[in-house]
């Protein structure tokens, strides 16, 4: 395909990028509040009108006030909360037996509650349920890992030099940040697939498809406006591939891969597994692959490039909050970070239904969540129906190529990106009980992205060649559009399928 037509498309999807980002605020919708009267389950519509921000909600806001702690106060702490209000609590406990006690305790324990918390954390735009609270200091850190907030602080050091501080230019600030981590390597990412598709493409209609697709049909775009770690791990999964893809294409020709590839393809592999854990599996791939065919190498420019966001990511963690595990870890105990009084992920007590996707596994049985993973509201297939054409590609891609058909792809990107699809969703039936939370689709898979992208290039060579194929290949396309740009001005809302099961009562909704 004509170089110019990728780079019209890079420049339409960077373009519509930039320009959600730069009139990107949080928006109040009607249909997801309720007035006190109404009853309990949304949100309460604001009495008065809310400060505009450019951060939409918990998952965001936690890492901004990462972000603002660490260059303002040189902290990781985003709030902390007063000992007195615990010491009321205690108290309340030895007066349950007398009605009147527990009511004025009561009365004396929300009043402190009130004003004992102090923080970035509890100012307008900034609130978010996603922070734990360390026991023995009474200090909120954010439940993110700290690595991606310690890297965004760095770019906003230089703009707060200039004077844009977050308190005083949240969009200027906020808005830049967006575009320079999100946009500027959602640029690249797209160039890098457009040589790939150059290289196995063999129908120009094919090449054109799958580069739209990149571009307009996947979770990749609605979150590029938003600061997440989803977007990095895709960009960085796709970056750790063709490096080793380039490995792979010079030992074809039997010369020695440059030694840079090496370098790339594990500082690329590792910090992708920093962004997302569970591409640590795709890592560990990759170094097996490299090692096969350059073991020397590998050794000496793959392991010491990975060991850098490995060890970022821990050193982060470690000047954070004083240990080497991550806070997810402390999820579960009498003295967990997560069970704090007012905490959103405090267990429920016995007998007690709460509301809202973070509780789906209290209303559904594993079997349900595991179709609506796949078929259903957050479906895989159902948001993103172009993902049955790699469903194809991956299963066919495993067998021999026959004699008439040569092989385009290389031979191992099918089962690696079948065997790692298995794993990861696998992963998730199993160990996920919220579908990745109050988000437009299933986010936790996002960085596989540009492995399923090439492996549907071969099915949709195929259906190239026919006029039925490509109208089957266009509504699959159109719909998985529609999925991505059902909610542009926030990723963080139900997806279009929950919302109309919901709107015609065939599903009550959490």
């Amino acid at each position: 395909m004509n170089r110019s037509i990728y780079t019209l498309i890079i420049v339409v999807a960077v373009g519509a990028a930039c320009g959600r980002i730069m009139a990107v605020q949080l928006v109040y919708e009607p249909a997801g509040h309720r007035n006190e009267e109404d009853p309990p389950g949304r949100r309460l519509w604001p009495k008065k009108v809310p400060k505009a921000m450019p951060t939409f909600g918990s998952n965001d806001r936690s890492r901004w006030a990462t972000v603002r702690a660490l260059v303002e106060k040189n902290t990781y702490v985003i709030g902390k909360r007063d000992p007195f209000v615990y010491g009321v609590s205690a108290t309340a406990l030895f007066g349950q037996l007398d009605p009147l006690q527990v009511a004025v305790l009561a009365r004396v324990g929300f009043e402190a509650r009130v004003q004992s918390k102090s923080g970035v954390l509890f100012e307008d735009g900034y609130q978010s349920i996603d922070a734990v609270l360390r026991p023995e200091t009474l200090e909120f850190f954010s439940s993110k890992p700290p690595l991606l907030a310690t890297l965004v602080a760095g770019l906003y050091w230089i703009l707060h030099a200039f004077g844009f501080t977050l308190s005083a230019y949240p969009n200027v600030v906020v808005r830049t940040v967006l575009i320079v981590v999100n946009v500027v390597p959602f640029a690249l990412y797209l160039r890098v697939l457009a040589t790939w598709l150059e290289r196995w493409g063999e129908e120009s209609w094919t090449r054109l498809f799958v580069f739209a697709a990149a571009a307009f049909a996947t979770l990749v775009s609605p979150f590029l406006i938003t600061l997440n770690n989803h977007t990095l791990g895709t960009f960085a999964a796709l970056f750790a591939l063709h490096a080793a893809i380039r490995i792979w294409e010079a030992r074809q020709i039997g010369q020695p891969a440059n030694l840079c590839w090496f370098l790339l393809a594990g500082f690329s592999a590792a910090f992708a597994a920093a962004m997302e854990m569970p591409a640590l599996s795709l890592a560990a791939c990759l170094a097996v692959l490299l090692f096969a065919w350059a073991p020397g190498r590998t050794l000496a420019f793959f392991v010491p490039a990975a060991v850098v966001p490995v060890a970022a990511y821990l050193l982060t963690n470690y000047w954070a909050v004083g240990q080497w595990r991550p806070v997810q870890s402390e999820f579960d105990g009498l003295a967990s970070w997560y069970q704090y009084e007012g905490s959103h992920w405090r267990k429920p007590l016995p007998d007690e239904i709460r509301r809202g996707i973070d509780w789906a596994w209290q209303h559904e049985s594993r079997g349900m969540y595991a179709f609506h993973v796949l078929l259903g509201h957050h479906g895989w297939l159902s948001l993103t129906p172009i993902w049955l054409l790699t469903l194809a590609g991956m299963v066919r891609g495993c067998w021999p190529p026959s004699s008439s058909v040569p092989r385009r792809l290389p031979w191992f990107l099918p089962p690696l990106t079948l065997g790692l699809s298995l794993v990861v969703i696998g992963f998730y039936l199993v160990m996920s009980v919220n579908y990745g939370g109050f988000t437009v689709g299933l986010r936790w898979l996002m960085w596989l992205t540009p492995l399923w992208l090439v492996c549907m290039i071969p099915v949709v060579d195929r259906l190239a060649k026919s006029r039925g194929g490509r109208a089957l290949a266009y509504v699959l396309l159109g719909a998985s559009i529609l999925s991505a740009n059902y909610s542009p001005w926030n990723p963080w809302r139900h997806p279009w399928i929950y919302d109309c099961l919901v709107a015609f009562g065939w599903w009550p909704g959490y």
